[in-house]
């Protein structure tokens, strides 16, 4: 079992996106979703990237807190 505490920049290595600092800055600066579009219909994620999102919402994995994190930056 892993035990290791997941942080945002593992979320990025997972999504295959850049996780340094200034890589999630600027993705964040990138990217935006409005109140009326889900984290995983946003048209900038590739088919992989969308299906492990959705998966990790589904099974409330242990990415599910990140993915929601996520959500709240794209929408800020």
């Amino acid at each position: 079992m892993d035990t290791t505490s997941a942080t945002l920049a593992h979320l990025f290595e997972q999504l295959g996106l850049d996780a340094t600092e200034a890589g999630i800055k600027l993705f964040l600066s990138q990217h935006s979703i409005d109140a009326n579009t889900k984290l995983t219909d946003a048209s900038f994620w590739n088919h992989a990237q969308k299906a492990f999102l959705e998966e990790s919402l589904k099974e409330d994995a242990q990415w599910s807190e990140l993915v929601d994190q996520l959500d709240v930056l794209l929408r800020q």
